[in-house]
């Protein structure tokens, strides 16, 4: 029995190295990717001022004003005969 714990503590010991190990090996790999030229970084400011300042000049859309209760009431009736007709 103290045996067998043994070698599943050491298996589960191996796995979690393993893991650790490839996660690393990721970041190593990320951190050795191409670095932004500057012109690169330049347009990429550009980009994004330019599609910020086509959202500000977008029309805003009319926020939907809250539905009065007898609106709602009638909605709800509404929708409950139809519910009612869908299950003829």
């Amino acid at each position: 029995m103290r045996g067998s714990m043994a070698r599943v503590a050491f298996v589960l010991l191996m796995a979690f190295a393993l893991t650790a190990g490839a996660q690393e090996g990721r970041r190593q790999d990320g951190a050795r990717e191409r670095q932004m030229t500057q012109e690169e970084r330049q347009r990429m400011r550009d980009d994004m001022r330019d599609a910020y300042r086509q959202r500000q000049e977008r029309p805003q859309k009319a926020r939907q004003q809250q539905m009065s209760p007898e609106e709602r009431g009638r909605l709800r009736r509404d929708i409950e005969d139809a519910n009612r007709q869908m299950r003829r």
